[in-house]
């Protein structure tokens, strides 16, 4: 492919806008915690609760005396203990007729296993409650004949999904293993192997006690949260694990500086020192590519969009002649542009008809949840900052900040025209897929008052092997200051 030649005063632009460079060292802990926030939004819970979760985790894993080589393995099975959570959001979604992100954080605090008023409560609070009363009362019946089944196909994808994930970044057996048997109860009425005491790996029993801990803490105290621990002790949770939580807690050190504003510094110094691992540019780019899929696999609709879009962006890199650093930079942010739409529920991003002003409210927020995840990571700043910017408009017509060109790097622009091209070519629930040249035409009518035109036009050139239409020395300037 040819590369669009700048010219000098262009040249000098891109030289003085080199993306910074990241910290010499980072650690895999310190990427990993910071995406799990992500995770986070997709279950639910407080941003936050796979961090907590590893907390309080790796204090039991201490007080019961599990081994240093364990732990250190146990550490990332408890950061990536939802990394599957994504996957089974639209099947639950269509089960339910209803919002999956609010599904899953009540849940939590439920406990189904018994039939009784508390599973009745919630299954009138989670089935179809938009729709009309016979339908409804159709869809809750159907609910309740399916539920078991129901129940053990959901966790079984979830977490099949995230042991994967786990292999796919490099982690040993035992975590996997311990995020895919997270589910399993003490007394074999789990999911998704029926496996009861210590068939399951004492990850997964470390697991599920520390997030049942954090998430009746983080919603209504840490008395409710031992409570929780003590009547599911026997049936959910090992006995001796609730016997560690609760001495932990009559100390307080359980529940110690799980409301610190750095508490991801807490949960990286926790992680065992003989096992610490730094990052290496392959592995950071494995991390980008996993998370991308996890954010991929929200929805049938979005599958492969987050790879879609990197593609594209580096397509019109390359036309301006930008750095492989640079490119590699792009790309990384193209992977992760999405990672804050975990937070929209299935029932918004499914919808076949227009969104209702609360609908879209929730939408437009999810650039803000990008930028609040990665700007977490060391040295992801300036490429959280742009990938947050993905619906910005050089108007100002954009959201979720407004901002207008005077505030929109070259990469913003690229990553809004990369971000625009794939949506418009897939599929979605609204309409079918675009052919190529009626998308051409409609980035080409955007451009130059919302879209970047002289990146529109490296991106056309490079989708059909053409060369750009010409612009202005003025306009390349422009394409490439941020």
């Amino acid at each position: 492919m040819e590369t669009l030649e700048l010219t000098e005063g262009a040249s000098q632009k891109l030289a003085q806008r080199e993306w910074r460079e990241a910290p010499s060292t980072i650690q895999l802990s310190e990427i990993i915690s910071a995406l799990s926030y992500a995770l986070d939004l997709t279950e639910g819970q407080h941003m936050g609760h796979s961090v907590r979760s590893c907390v309080i985790g790796m204090r039991l894993a201490q007080q019961v005396g599990l081994p240093g080589a364990d732990q250190a393995d146990l550490y990332y099975a408890l950061l990536l203990k939802d990394a599957g959570c994504s996957s089974n959001a639209s099947r639950l979604f269509h089960i339910l007729n209803a919002d999956d992100i609010r599904a899953k954080r009540d849940v939590k605090t439920t406990d189904w296993t018994r039939v009784g008023w508390e599973s009745l409560q919630y299954a009138l609070s989670h089935v179809a409650t938009g729709a009309p009363f016979l339908e409804r009362m159709h869809k809750l019946l159907q609910v309740a004949a399916t539920q078991q089944q129901d129940s053990c196909d959901l966790v079984k994808v979830r977490c099949e999904r995230g042991a994967y994930i786990a292999k796919q970044l490099g982690f040993a057996a035992p975590v996997a293993e311990g995020i895919q048997s997270l589910d399993e109860h003490w007394n074999g009425r789990g999911y998704p192997d029926g496996f009861r005491k210590t068939e399951i790996p004492i990850f997964s029993r470390i697991a599920n006690l520390s997030q049942t801990l954090d998430v009746f803490y983080t919603a209504k105290g840490p008395a409710a949260a031992i409570e929780a621990a003590q009547k599911r002790s026997g049936r959910w949770f090992d006995p001796d694990l609730v016997k560690a939580a609760v001495s932990l807690s009559n100390t307080g050190a359980l529940w110690s500086g799980l409301q610190s504003e750095d508490l991801i510094n807490k949960v990286v110094a926790l992680e065992p020192e003989q096992r610490r691992i730094e990052v290496t540019e392959d592995s950071i780019e494995s991390i980008c590519v996993a998370f991308s899929e996890v954010i991929d696999a929200k929805s049938p609709f979005t599958y492969r969009h987050s790879s879609g879009v990197a593609d594209a962006a580096v397509e019109i890199a390359r036309w301006f002649g930008m750095s492989a650093r640079e490119m590699k930079m792009l790309r990384r942010a193209a992977l992760l542009h999405d990672i804050g739409k975990l937070s929209v529920s299935n029932a918004i991003l499914e919808k076949p008809g227009k969104l209702t002003a609360g609908e879209w409210t929730t939408v437009k927020a999810h650039p803000y949840y990008t930028l609040e995840i990665l700007k977490k990571i060391p040295g992801f700043g300036r490429l959280s900052e742009d990938a947050a910017a993905h619906h910005e408009k050089l108007d100002g017509s954009g959201y979720w900040r407004g901002w207008g060109a005077d505030r929109l790097s070259r990469y913003a622009r690229i990553l809004a025209v990369a971000d625009i091209f794939d949506a418009l070519h897939a599929k979605r629930p609204y309409r079918d897929s675009m052919p190529i040249e009626k998308v051409f035409a409609i980035l080409r009518d955007d451009a130059p008052h919302k879209l970047d035109l002289p990146c529109v036009e490296a991106l056309i050139a490079s989708k059909t092997n053409s060369e750009p239409s010409a612009f202005s020395e003025l306009e390349i300037v422009q394409a490439v200051q941020s």
